[in-house]
């Protein structure tokens, strides 16, 4: 509501001067000869900085690729299929507003890749490197003592930081089924059985790797859908239990002076038949993070929560906004941050922090068994920054806000 309000009376302050905005940012007009339009952009309560943005644009307006505020450079603007159009607020004050003009402008080379290699689909921003890739397809262990139960697809690995150094890690020896970053439940009833989707070795389920649509790469971001299913092994025959979707996406931001990597994740779950799935209350499950070989012992890695606490034994079973994971590679400090999203289920999810090993998860099965049933897909979402040095609260806090309470971006028309 108070963000309406704000919109009114700013929409009544601008028609005055409307018409001389738009001349001097020479705006395109739209086919036909109709009125140019423009984005305002409200920052909220919070100061803004490289913030993803989305808005939804009119029929017809899909054409645009670049935004422009007064005495500001060009911003690109990536306009999907269904005219959902994200873009990258540079800077905006704390309850500043701005408006933006829509304009065509040539497409800029600095964009987010994604292509298949090898069985992977690798995320890349042009001159900075890899920052991701997701497994697309069971490819052979990285040791010849890894049982074939063990295999499969469907994560994200290797994880980079700016530097180039590893985050994460893949079939460890004291935990084969970790890997990277990852979805699944280990306690179970489905259909009268109770199939582990998270220990595969147990053999009662697994989570196979379907499909991958066509990518898309951008000057904004650039990401991919991916198809999965919760397969139950402990009946008389294989049967799919829950239908999974992830969509992945790799923002342009953070090539300041202090670079990041920042791609969000989204999953979606559905019952792949009419029987629901009921997940179990234990004490992990859901969103699990690998850090680096590297980082096993008690004192390797290092945990930092949205709460402050970095004693791993106390900050298990708490509850956070966002958590670190980190340690030293190649003589340098590094890691990455997984921030919750506040409309997940049991948000603020507990944690679950592994005593001895480089490992998080979020599991909000922790507070309590709850099912998936037919026609309410369960869905959850997170977003991951990466970067070098020590990790800060106040920037992983500047982050979570932007995620949590985003800018709100809205269509304005001339009156006619």
């Amino acid at each position: 509501m108070a963000h309406q309000l704000a919109m009114r009376k700013f929409r009544s302050l601008l028609w005055p001067w409307l018409g001389g905005l738009a001349v001097g940012l020479s705006l395109q007009p739209a086919s036909g000869g109709e009125a140019a339009f423009f984005v305002a952009v409200s920052a909220g309560d919070y100061d803004r900085r490289d913030t993803p943005v989305r808005v939804s644009l009119p029929n017809g307006w899909r054409h645009f690729t670049a935004m422009q505020a007064p005495g500001e450079p060009l911003v690109p603007l990536q306009v999907a299929d269904d005219g959902q159009s994200w873009f990258i607020v540079p800077k905006l004050a704390k309850r500043e507003t701005k408006l933006y003009g829509l304009k065509v402008a040539g497409s800029p080379t600095n964009r987010v890749e994604v292509k298949r290699q090898s069985g992977e689909l690798v995320l890349s921003i042009g001159g900075r490197g890899q920052a991701l890739a997701y497994r697309a397809e069971k490819l052979a262990p990285p040791r010849t003592d890894i049982k074939p139960i063990f295999t499969r697809a469907g994560y994200l690995h290797p994880i980079f930081s700016p530097s180039g150094r590893l985050i994460t890690d893949d079939y460890p020896a004291n935990h084969l089924h970790h890997h990277g970053l990852w979805f699944a439940w280990p306690q179970t009833h489905f259909e009268g059985r109770a199939p582990n989707f998270w220990e595969m070795g147990a053999g009662t389920g697994t989570v196979e790797a379907k499909q991958v649509a066509e990518p898309v790469s951008g000057p904004v971001w650039g990401g991919f859908l991916a198809y999965h299913q919760f397969v139950d092994l402990s009946g008389p025959a294989p049967k799919p239990a829950l239908a999974e979707t992830w969509e992945v996406r790799l923002h342009n931001v953070g090539a300041g002076a202090r670079p990041y990597y920042l791609f969000d994740l989204a999953s979606a779950q559905t019952c792949a038949s009419l029987s629901p799935v009921e997940i179990l209350q234990y004490r992990y499950g859901g969103l699990g993070v690998r850090g680096n070989w590297l980082w096993n012992g008690k004192d390797k890695a290092l945990f930092l929560t949205s709460e402050g606490e970095t004693d791993r034994v106390k900050g298990n079973e708490s509850r956070a906004r966002w958590c670190y994971l980190g340690g030293v590679v190649d003589g340098q400090q590094t890691g990455l941050g997984v921030l919750c999203h506040p409309d997940n289920y049991n948000a603020p999810q507990p944690l679950r922090l592994h005593p001895e090993e480089p490992f998080f998860g979020y599991a909000p099965c922790q507070l309590g068994s709850f099912s998936i049933v037919p026609g309410r897909p369960y869905t959850s979402r997170y977003r991951v920054v990466v970067f070098d040095g020590a990790p800060e609260r106040v920037e992983l806090d500047r982050l979570w806000n932007d995620y949590a309470h985003p800018p709100k971006a809205d269509v304005v028309m001339p009156a006619k």
